[in-house]
């Protein structure tokens, strides 16, 4: 009863409750405000599927294969990242990987059935990023510059297909905005968490677009990609255009790093573990910028 709890645990941790809400949120206000608030199987299904077997999808495989590289970096092993015990790490891996099947499977199966082709296809694409990200072989993670637009596409690819489930016009003046700013804005943000890394990474033989341009260049272009996220908001509509604010905190959360270098990388840490607590604040201001929009 210990071990399957203990396992339980392992798996949970590897999914990132923290996170969840991160990916599950624009799936749901994506598909409600596309329908006018239309609540169905749909809604309640794909919410549920990139609230929790998602982000154990795409956490779990990359602590599975990153294994080796994360017990050489002291991030891993909390809110940062599950970390399996290298007595049990071969079961807890093992354990995850089944984990990921069991969830993911069924709720994929239902979402093909409720889905057009486009759709499926979007949904195809999505799960195979999730996966290419970290997967031996594939490891969209250590090709430079797709690492970023890949991990950007994992918390953008959930709004896409809402969109595309509910065959919303992608190319309306409400929607393209938001979907080339999201992509900008998770470009910057996997940039700039990559710049803490740069050393370990380096050590490990992973490489990263931090690695390849270096720290401080990584750091000027995150801000610089979370400013055109800005700009590119105020195509926006009234009172839409007001989300062009929300990628400024990110901004001046990365320009207090402006000094660093690859030697002392390792400081941008505390900018991280600002930008996961800055999430937060900016996902209350999204909402209550969709209710003000939706309910106006």
């Amino acid at each position: 009863m210990a071990h399957r709890a203990t396992g339980v645990r392992d798996v949970v941790a590897a999914s990132r409750p923290f996170s969840w809400i991160n990916t599950a949120f624009p799936f749901a206000a994506g598909y409600l405000l596309a329908t006018d608030g239309r609540f169905d199987v749909a809604l309640v299904v794909g919410t549920l599927y990139f609230l929790v077997p998602y982000n154990l999808l795409m956490y779990g495989v990359n602590d599975v294969f990153d294994y080796a590289s994360d017990l050489r970096n002291p991030r891993k092993g909390g809110i940062e990242g599950a970390l399996a015990d290298p007595a049990t790490a071969r079961v807890t891996h093992r354990l995850i990987l089944v984990a990921c099947v069991v969830t993911n499977v069924p709720f994929l199966v239902v979402l093909v059935l409720l889905g057009g082709a486009a759709a499926n296809l979007v949904l195809a694409l999505v799960v195979f990023l999730v996966v290419a990200y970290s997967a031996p072989r594939l490891r969209f993670k250590e090709r430079p510059f797709l690492d970023s637009f890949t991990s950007a596409m994992h918390f953008v690819g959930p709004l896409l297909y809402a969109l595309v489930l509910v065959d919303a016009p992608l190319g309306a003046r409400t929607v393209w905005p938001v979907l080339a700013a999201f992509v900008a804005w998770g470009m910057a943000s996997h940039a700039f968490g990559a710049v803490q890394d740069v050393r370990a990474d380096r050590e490990g033989g992973i490489a990263s677009v931090a690695t390849v341009i270096g720290a401080h260049s990584t750091v000027v272009a995150a801000a610089a990609t979370y400013l055109a996220a800005a700009a590119v908001l105020l195509a926006l509509p009234w009172p839409g255009v007001l989300a062009a604010v929300l990628p400024l905190p990110y901004v001046v959360n990365v320009l207090r790093f402006w000094t660093v270098r690859d030697d002392d990388c390792e400081r941008a840490n505390a900018g991280w573990r600002t930008f996961l607590w800055l999430n937060l604040v900016t996902g209350f201001c999204v909402t209550m910028l969709l209710l003000w929009t939706a309910l106006g």
